[in-house]
């Protein structure tokens, strides 16, 4: 074999052994990004589970037997979250949730850690926090993971109206 030929048969060589590296790399690439959306999606349902779950719940105590015209009598913003005498999963109204958490292990990752707070909102501006008691409450939930960059917020708005 002459020297042309083994030069150009080290080249072949040469660019096989880069597209090989390059494909394995992409291989890599997409099934670690194919695992993170896992975990994404996983943590997104398990926000959207609770939201779905504060959905069942009274509006508040003052509700639970007969609906209200009266913002006064609702739960003060000051007391909002379980009573002594109820703990998880036994809540009867949106407002026990607060300051809500708890660690869930899930497939592709472990220690999602969910946790929720409510509160009151405006009625003209459901992103303004008040200290009064008004016909709206919203429920912020975020989700995180050490195996997430970003944490997740869902939030929604509840109404008595």
């Amino acid at each position: 074999m002459s020297s042309v030929h083994s030069f150009l048969s080290l080249g072949a060589l040469l660019l096989v052994s880069l597209i090989s590296l390059r494909f394995n790399s992409a291989v890599l690439e997409n099934s670690t990004i194919e695992t993170e959306n896992k975990v994404y999606l996983t943590a997104f349902s398990l926000a959207n589970d609770l939201i779905e779950e504060i959905k069942m719940k009274a509006f508040d105590v003052a509700t639970i037997k007969f609906p209200t015209t009266d913002p006064s009598v609702l739960t003060s913003p000051f007391s909002l979250g379980p009573a002594s005498n109820e703990h998880y999963p036994n809540f009867n109204d949106i407002d026990d949730f607060n300051n809500y958490c708890d660690t869930i292990t899930a497939p592709h990752a472990e220690n999602y850690i969910v946790s929720c707070n409510v509160y009151y909102v405006s009625e003209y501006n459901p992103d303004y926090k008040v200290m009064t008691q008004t016909f709206y409450k919203r429920a912020d939930v975020t989700v995180s993971s050490p195996y997430m960059k970003n944490t997740i917020l869902l939030s929604f708005i509840f109404t008595l109206k």
